[in-house]
């Protein structure tokens, strides 16, 4: 039974890991929309930055993912 619960629990937060950064991509996506919309002349740095963003927030999973060995 309690290799049954560490499994599940390793699992759980590569997850968890997931679902937080997908909605961290989703707030930066909505964001850099709204900042687009709001000054159209700056869409280059805003697209660049939300790049960056999102790659940081995709790597928390990365890192959830090595830490289940």
């Amino acid at each position: 039974m309690m290799p049954m619960l560490g499994e599940l629990s390793g699992s759980l937060h590569v997850g968890l890991a997931a679902v937080g950064s997908a909605i961290g991509v989703g707030l930066i996506g909505m964001k850099a929309a709204e900042a687009t919309g709001r000054n159209p002349g700056a869409a280059g740095e805003v697209r660049t930055q939300a790049i960056i963003f999102a790659a940081l927030a995709e790597g928390v999973v990365f890192i959830a993912i090595f830490l289940v060995k």
